[in-house]
């Protein structure tokens, strides 16, 4: 139970991450526009805290759980290559957050394109956590 429980927050955890960057471009590309920036900001805003931020949480707290039941997994390869790939996730979070506060202050240093490119990085985190969860290689 815990596992799948384990699951569904890191799904909801990816869900937003995938999309907060979107947001992001759109913001960007419509910075001009105060009611759509308005807009944007809140969404921006629920997303991160609302849905982002307490899937994390669950999904440690869930992982934490799940270590706490098999300590040895400490001891496995592909499991500190996982916490390796975790902690560029995690990085990841926090960066979006930092862009929140950034774009809530006007401040748009970044281009759509460059937003659409950090939008791919949780995918790529995914490719490697993933395949690392199930085949567990090493």
């Amino acid at each position: 139970m815990i596992k799948s429980l384990h699951v569904v927050g890191v799904v909801a955890w990816f869900a937003g991450l995938f999309y907060i960057f979107r947001l992001y471009v759109y913001h960007v590309e419509n910075s001009g526009n105060a009611h759509v920036t308005q807009v944007l900001e809140t969404m921006e805003r629920r997303l991160y805290y609302a849905i982002t931020w307490p899937a994390m949480v669950f999904t440690v707290v869930m992982g934490g759980a799940l270590l706490g039941l098999n300590p040895g997994l400490l001891r496995s390869p592909w499991f500190h290559a996982k916490l390796a790939a975790l902690l560029f996730l995690f990085a990841y979070h926090f960066y979006s957050g930092h862009i929140l506060k950034e774009f809530a202050k006007k401040n748009f240093k970044l281009t759509s394109k460059q937003c659409r490119l950090i939008n791919e990085v949780p995918t790529i985190i995914l490719l490697i956590v993933v395949p690392l969860a199930i085949m567990k290689p090493f």
